[in-house]
């Protein structure tokens, strides 16, 4: 049976591998589909494509930060699995160098923030870990703590310092998820929500707010994620039969920046070609 990964991140966003390298640990894990999926960007596409063994198949993506009500009337941060969506259609462009630009601004003051508050990082160090033409995120500044001996792991950083609500942490204007949904299903693609009832995370949507988004055209949602607890699983696993959406499983992989392995997590063969028979946009390449 085919193995199939559907959330993978590289030097592109916050990822620590190469998209050559990504493609490489993917088929050393025996992979036969990879999603390229990096933060607001679609910088590593051509890159792992020119990498990809003869008979492993790329799926070209990515991950959009967007903003939804939680089903409370509270605004939370949300992410959305975007694939096989034409990467030069106009919205989508436009908002995603709005976004890396927001990623720049915040990534920026919460470096200086920490400087001003004694700790031993600097803006150019900080900006100094980004690939060329990288979608900036804390990992990065997480990264730098760690190198300075602050922390002892990115994980680490996250939970003591850079967590949603900490002194130094700085808010993102992020992309209405409804509007998001919107940008990929006219650029031809097809959108997943990301690792919907991942608690350990913070606050998280309730399952109305899915079947909102599901009305409103998204396609599928990840349920089998490291983070999705197996109870919440079983939820998600009986919405998404409810609903008729594309059920999803994907390890979230970030090379070092987390301890999750690629392929952890995978996706079932006939909810991808589900996923990939709803896209009116690119095609799965194969290598």
């Amino acid at each position: 049976m085919a193995r199939i990964d559907l959330h993978t991140h590289s030097t592109a966003s916050d990822g620590t591998d190469t998209p050559e390298e990504l493609v490489a640990a993917a088929s050393a894990a025996g992979l036969d589909v990879l999603a390229i999926t990096d933060h607001d960007t679609t910088g590593g596409w051509d890159r792992a494509a020119a990498a990809l063994p003869s008979g492993m198949r790329l799926v070209r993506g990515a991950e959009f930060s967007c903003v939804s009500d939680d089903g409370h009337g509270r605004d939370i941060s949300v992410h959305l699995l975007g694939y096989l969506f034409d990467p030069a259609h106009e919205s989508i462009v436009a908002e995603q160098r709005r976004l890396r630009a927001e990623r720049m601004r915040r990534l920026r003051l919460m470096t200086q923030r920490m400087a001003d508050a004694g700790y031993p990082v600097d803006v150019d160090t900080v900006l100094g870990l980004l690939a060329d033409g990288a979608s900036a995120g804390r990992p990065h500044l997480a990264r730098a703590l760690v190198a300075a001996g602050v922390v002892g792991s990115v994980d680490e950083a996250f939970a003591t310092l850079l967590y949603t609500g900490s002194p130094f942490y700085v808010p993102r204007a992020d992309t209405p998820v409804r509007r998001a949904i919107e940008m990929v299903r006219a650029a031809g693609g097809v959108s997943v929500f990301a690792h919907p009832l991942a608690r350990r995370r913070g606050r998280v949507v309730e399952l109305s707010v899915l079947r909102d988004l599901a009305a409103a055209g998204l396609t599928g949602i990840e349920i089998d994620h490291p983070d999705h607890a197996p109870s919440d699983r079983a939820l998600l696993r009986a919405l998404a039969a409810e609903l008729g959406l594309v059920g999803t499983g994907s390890s979230d992989y970030h090379g070092t920046n987390k301890p999750i392995p690629i392929a952890a997590e995978t996706t079932d063969p006939e909810a991808f070609e589900e996923l990939v028979a709803k896209a009116d946009g690119a095609e799965v390449l194969l290598g």
